[in-house]
């Protein structure tokens, strides 16, 4: 398929014109640059007026019959006339011959070729109507090829709309229509959905963050960025306060109008697949939130029917765990890869997996940078106890890209769960009144061995080198001095696991 971009220049160029054998035309004086020759000629304009220039514009060709040098041949009037064509970017000049004059000015072309300014000679009495109208009818003629391909790009986008993969199949149309990659992104500038040609590694961050500027605004917006690494435009999809997406389109030209025109097309209709595709997400949540219900309540073969039924994946076997992830923007795809019956729950997903599939499962949430919190496995009369265990291990915090295990905190025992958490700050300041001195420091000391015999003081004594009177006395003090009565059993192992928890001072 033919690119469709289009310029919106006239595509008539001076060595078109030079080809055309009606026009009679010779080129006296060559642009210091040949590429001038194939530059689009904006218009022709003729004009005998000694400073036509107020009623030029850039680009176009003046035609002329010389009437300003029937009694101005002088050098200095060439080439002040030709420096007022020049500034005013005219793209070339055409002089007739044989009507007022027999040969081009020698001033004239003297001027043209010291300025770099493209002099044509018109002879044989060509009318500059004929000039006038080749172009104008190029330009009709492109305007008309213009307007028909781009309602037949409409028309094919609409088409595309029509299947069952819609936004998928637009996306893919409007690629092949601009021939530029082009992808859709989530709020957060993950992306959602990309036809055949992938965004280019180099300009992903800048697309990225040009996708964040824009959704964080919560206005509809649209974004132009000519970065180093490559040039993107960037458009919001969805309602003032309620943007679903962001479409990103790649290449280095801007846009022209039937190309915005295609995109406008293009981001309503993808507006309205989003919205369709939120309520339809937005019901079957509900269905899985049912669907746990009714697992947690030990119907698990009325659940099994019922997402069979809903092509809703629940777990086979007999032994089943959850994970418990984060709800992170852009996270979705990720957990569907994992498999498993996945429920949203406040600012988390939970995610029922068959045992023998959970390793494979956490693989993959962990290899995408989220963090997983995995029960131990369970039958399915024990779901609700290792949908606490999930919940409660991931609220202890799981660093992203990593997984962490409920057996193998089991295994570390209620001390390992102290050490990780902020035991050792609560242990700090209940022994802090006995670490200021020397002598409470041997009070801990002594607190140490008698803890080590089980509370026994005769023993304690012995390999203290004390009377066991004296230990006594010394562990009623230390009491006092941390606020505990160390004949009872609780404080006594608070103060045990106070001193596991710091270091010996």
């Amino acid at each position: 398929m033919t690119p469709w971009r289009y310029s919106p220049e006239v595509p008539v160029a001076l060595e078109e014109l030079l080809r055309e054998p009606a026009f009679h035309l010779r080129l006296l004086v060559e642009p210091p640059d040949r590429r001038t020759l194939a530059r689009p000629i904006a218009w022709a304009h003729s004009s005998d007026l000694p400073d036509p220039t107020p009623w030029l514009e850039p680009g176009q060709l003046l035609l002329t019959d010389g009437a300003h040098f029937a009694d101005r041949t002088d050098d200095a009037f060439a080439v002040e006339y030709v420096r007022r064509l020049v500034e005013a970017d005219v793209l070339a000049l055409g002089f007739a011959t044989e009507i007022l004059h027999a040969a081009v000015p020698a001033e004239l072309v003297a001027a043209c070729r010291a300025a770099g300014l493209p002099l044509l000679e018109v002879a044989d009495r060509t009318p500059f109507m004929a000039i006038i109208r080749h172009i104008a009818d190029a330009r009709e003629l492109e305007r008309r090829q213009r307007l028909e391909r781009s309602l037949e790009a409409h028309r094919a986008v609409a088409r595309a709309a029509l299947r069952p993969d819609g936004l998928r199949a637009i996306l893919d149309e409007l690629e092949r229509r601009l021939d530029a990659w082009v992808v859709l992104l989530d709020p957060a500038g993950l992306p959602l959905d990309a036809p055949r040609t992938a965004m280019p590694d180099a300009v992903r961050d800048d697309v990225v963050a040009a996708v964040r500027q824009a959704m964080g605004r919560g206005l509809r917006a649209a974004i132009r960025v000519d970065s180093p690494a490559g040039a993107f435009t960037v458009q919001t999809i969805g309602r003032r306060g309620a943007l679903r997406a962001a479409l990103a389109v790649g290449g280095d030209a801007p846009l022209d109008r039937a190309e915005t025109d295609l995109i406008t097309s293009v981001i309503a209709l993808a507006s309205i697949a989003l919205e369709q595709t939120s309520e339809l997400d937005g019901a079957r949540e509900a269905l899985r939130r049912a669907l746990l219900e009714l697992l947690l309540s030990g119907e698990v073969e009325v659940a099994r029917r019922t997402a069979a039924q809903l092509a809703i994946p629940v777990p086979r076997g007999s032994a089943v765990r959850v994970l418990a992830v984060p709800a992170e923007p852009g996270g979705g795809a990720v957990i569907a890869r994992a498999g498993g019956l996945a429920v949203r729950r406040d600012d988390r997903v939970v995610l029922l997996v068959e045992e023998r599939r959970s390793d494979a499962a956490v693989r993959v949430l962990t290899d995408a940078g989220l963090s997983a919190a995995v029960s131990e496995a369970v039958p399915w009369s024990a779901l609700a106890e290792a949908l606490r265990q999930a919940e409660w291990l991931l609220r202890q915090g799981v660093p992203a890209g990593t997984a962490r295990s409920f057996g193998d905190e089991a295994d570390r025992g209620l001390h390992g769960l102290l050490v990780r958490g902020d035991g050792a700050l609560v242990a700090a300041a209940l022994l802090a009144p006995a670490t200021r001195d020397e002598e409470g420091r041997q009070l801990l000391e002594s607190a140490r061995v008698w803890l080590q015999h089980n509370g026994a003081f005769e023993p304690a004594a012995r390999e203290l080198g004390v009377h066991r009177h004296t230990l006594r006395a010394r562990m009623a003090q230390l009491g006092r001095l941390l606020g505990l009565d160390l004949d009872r059993f609780a404080d006594r192992a608070e103060l045990f696991s106070a001193m596991r928890l710091l270091p010996p001072v």
